[in-house]
């Protein structure tokens, strides 16, 4: 895995939530079933406050801790997704592409995990927790104009 992907994993979790969010808004939803929808949302967007949370980490330990929180609400999600894919008639085309990505941000967080765990404690921060608002604005308003927001 290339060096930007380890960069680009908070962004790539971040615009993972925003599908979430969006997908969930588009579909309609029986009553019953609200508490999967809330467990995804909740799982969904656990992944990138997580790895956020990891840029004020103290220390590598704590680093490693919300990174594999991340990874555990990563797999949660990925529970949730499939279980509304085939439980549910809902769009499987959408289901199968959020399983997709989420799957990748795992793999991604995973190796990080791995990598961070073999690497001396001092530069880890620098080259993990970078950290940009101005992307995330501008990734938020693509993602409005694609789903005509």
């Amino acid at each position: 895995m290339s060096e930007k992907k380890y960069q680009d994993i908070k962004l790539r979790s971040y615009n993972f939530a925003l599908r979430v969010i969006c997908y969930i808004d588009s579909v309609k939803i029986k009553r019953v079933f609200y508490s999967m929808i809330d467990q995804l949302l909740r799982s969904s967007t656990s992944i990138g406050a997580n790895l956020i949370e990891a840029k004020s980490s103290h220390s590598k330990k704590d680093f490693i801790k919300y990174y594999e929180i991340a990874l555990k609400s990563s797999n949660e999600t990925k529970f949730w997704i499939c279980l509304l894919r085939d439980g549910l008639k809902l769009n499987k085309v959408e289901l199968n592409s959020l399983l997709s990505e989420v799957n990748e941000i795992s793999k991604v967080i995973a190796s990080i995990v791995i990598k961070v765990k073999d690497t001396k404690a001092n530069i880890i921060k620098e080259k993990y927790v970078k950290y940009s608002s101005d992307i995330f604005d501008e990734t938020i308003s693509v993602l409005k104009e694609q789903y005509g927001q």
